[in-house]
């Protein structure tokens, strides 16, 4: 199958790299960026924000097939969260965090509200449309985690609890896709890395939404990288790894687009 066909599409908040084929490869929490009208409000530190984001998850998902990738950040409005808690509003939802220095006015919230919803236009659109040419689709939804909570100088987290790649297929239709989730298991193990299905993370909201609105049409695997490629409290990227892991990823679209062709995914 073709790859990429043409030029961005943005709204200044979502991009979209538009190609040919049924695989979407989305990073819906790699952005940075609030919007100004918020800053006023912001008491959380940078560097304790970006420790919470997914940085290089945008290049992490650059792997020739349809890429979304959200540019603002999760703390302006949470993408992969059901739409009454996608604006964090007390410590609680935020991982202990105090995001604001007071409450937001409901005018921001609301207008973090409408990037959400068109965020869930536009992913209605365009899964819609695949799946209308090519049967199925399948996404793959690009996160990352942390796994030194305790301090920069502290241990990393047990890796027992906590493998390389999490494959998160909580809300998946393993009936139709079982085969793909084995597949890709076994391209990221072939090279190398600790792969394991629903360890930390069983996925998302987005991956319930997409799959209770396409049924088995859709399938998204929500794969959650260990921050084994940067310095999660310095911010310090290791470029090697970032690339050991895009290319990884890459090697398992051809195994999504046999499977929604109905060839074997291996």
């Amino acid at each position: 199958m073709g790859r990429f066909t043409h030029s961005l599409v943005t709204d200044g908040y979502v991009t979209v790299d538009v190609a040919r084929g049924p695989v979407v490869a989305c990073a819906i929490h790699a952005g940075q960026s609030l919007r100004p009208s918020l800053r006023p409000y912001v008491a959380l530190d940078p560097a304790d924000r970006l420790r919470e984001e997914d940085p290089h998850t945008d290049t992490i998902a650059r792997i020739g097939v349809t890429r979304v990738v959200a540019r603002h950040s999760r703390f302006e409005v949470d993408l992969n969260r059901p739409r009454a808690g996608a604006v964090y509003r007390t410590p609680e939802e935020a991982w202990g965090l105090t995001v604001w220095s007071e409450s937001l006015p409901e005018t921001e919230i609301d207008r973090s509200l409408q990037l959400y919803d068109r965020f869930y236009d536009l992913m209605g659109a365009l899964l819609g449309g695949i799946v209308a040419r090519h049967g199925a689709a399948v996404v793959f939804d690009v996160h990352s985690y942390n796994h030194r909570r305790e301090g920069p100088g502290a241990p990393v987290d047990s890796p027992e609890f906590n493998p390389e790649v999490n494959i998160g297929t909580g809300s998946l239709d393993t009936a139709r896709w079982g085969p793909l989730v084995e597949a890709v298991t076994k391209r990221f193990a072939a090279r190398g890395h600790d792969v394991r299905e629903n360890v930390r993370f069983r996925g998302g909201h987005f991956s319930a939404w997409a799959h209770e609105i396409f049924r088995g049409d859709v399938a998204v695997l929500a794969f959650e990288f260990k921050k084994v490629f940067m310095d999660e409290w310095s911010g310090v990227c290791d470029p090697a790894a970032i690339e050991r892991t895009r290319a990884s990823l890459a090697e398992c679209v051809e195994c999504a687009e046999r499977a929604v062709t109905g060839g074997n995914a291996t």
